[in-house]
């Protein structure tokens, strides 16, 4: 199988300002432990702070979907297999997103603005836990009025996917479109995570119905509380094409509690999601929910499956920031593979544990990730022991990991 560019994700370029601060902070600004939302005036303050601290961090690339990417191209280990798109200003931060995505191995497409800075994302870690506040800036400008345009619409409906305001149209943004056409027909997988339904919507439909319409898989994830309660309606429309559903358990107990769901069981949340109506039938629905260091819940074809996690003694936890990214990039490095669903849950699991114990959006130079049995049909499977030893070892004096396999 050909992987170049076979994974397409779009979203909202963002720099982390990450720093670990106290409980008072938290209270200044109105901030629950967490919690991802979207900066308001009474946050922008909080940025400045925040960088002056002794220990902060500039992440770049460290936003939702170029962490995903990072993960997904380390444990694919295939330079280029990973597309994604943003509007970034043309600053010295996109400038550092841009090369750190390109030292991944992530074929980034971004449309630089120079009327607006970067994005940024404030990331406040208490005891390992952090929480997110967005202040989109430049990746909020993308407007797609300009694709009813007839210069831009004869490219084809997939060149909705520039990122820049209609009056810059000329050549080079032209050219630039033609990209991002080859780019989206090219991918046979695409992410976009609920946080860019903040931002385009309409886009989101438009790369979903094409995925649709050429039997090809769409990936979304729910993202934060917030996106299930104030985007309510365009998550509505998208979720019909979504073919994979990701989430956490306070993402999915939030989405049924706006659509009138009179249960907090994650179990049958996630069945209801797996069984909301699609618009196609080339591909049928599974809706992944991890829960923290319960297991994985996995709904499909009207059952749920539950897939332990790799368990952490607390001293080794130092940054939960972009473990969920991890978990969806480590399982979607298998799926391109067509691998079975317990492999990809098992991949996601690894990804994720190695990086909620490192800080920031790094990961060593290669995965340790081992193939289990059932990827390695031409040995002989010498013992139900011998595969339980695969998947079970030792990860502290007083803690036992299991990888994959379901309960």
């Amino acid at each position: 199988m050909a992987y170049e560019g076979i994974l397409l994700g779009m979203g909202n370029p963002l720099l982390d300002i990450s720093a670990v601060v106290d409980k008072p902070f938290l209270e200044k600004y109105d901030i629950k432990l967490n919690n991802a939302i979207l900066a308001e005036d009474k946050h922008l303050p909080m940025y400045d702070e925040l960088a002056t601290k002794d220990n902060v961090e500039f992440i770049a690339g460290g936003n939702v979907k170029v962490r995903l990417s990072m993960s997904f191209q380390w444990m694919l280990q295939i330079p280029g297999a990973t597309s994604f798109m943003g509007f970034i200003g043309k600053d010295k931060f996109g400038e550092e997103m841009t090369k750190n995505s390109k030292l991944a191995g992530v074929n980034v497409h971004y449309y630089e603005d120079e009327t607006a800075a970067t994005g940024t994302c404030a990331v406040c870690v208490v005891g390992g836990e952090r929480s997110l506040i967005a202040n989109l800036s430049a990746a909020n400008c993308y407007k797609s009025d300009h694709l009813k345009r007839p210069e831009n619409w004869a490219l084809g409906t997939i060149s909705v996917h520039s990122y820049v305001p209609s009056l810059l149209i000329n050549s080079c943004l032209l050219t630039f479109l033609q990209t991002l056409t080859w780019t989206v027909e090219k991918a046979k997988y695409y992410y976009i995570a609920g946080f860019f339904l903040t931002v385009s919507p309409d886009s989101i439909l438009l790369v979903a119905e094409h995925a649709a319409a050429n039997n090809k898989v769409f990936c979304h994830n729910l993202s934060a509380p917030f996106i299930c309660e104030s985007f309510k309606d365009a998550q509505e429309k998208v979720l019909p094409y979504v073919d994979y559903v990701f989430g956490n358990k306070s993402e999915a107990r939030t989405f049924a509690k706006v659509h009138g769901w009179e249960t907090e069981d994650v179990e049958e949340i996630a069945l209801k999601i797996s069984q909301w109506p699609k618009a196609s039938g080339a591909q049928k629905r599974i809706t992944v929910i991890s829960q923290g260091a319960d297991p994985v819940v996995v709904a499909e074809d009207g059952k749920v499956k539950l897939f332990p996690v790799i368990l952490l003694p607390k001293e080794k936890l130092v940054d939960t920031n972009g473990a969920g990214d991890a978990f969806v990039g480590g399982f979607l490095s298998q799926l391109v593979q067509e691998k079975p669903i317990e492999e990809c849950v098992r991949a996601g699991c690894y990804a994720a544990n190695v990086i909620i114990q490192r800080s920031g959006c790094t990961y060593p130079e290669k995965p340790a990730f081992e193939l289990s049995f059932s990827d390695l049909p031409h040995l002989p499977r010498i013992s139900i022991l011998a595969e339980a030893l695969l998947l079970v070892t030792k990860c502290g004096d007083d803690k036992v990991c299991i990888y994959g396999g379901s309960s």
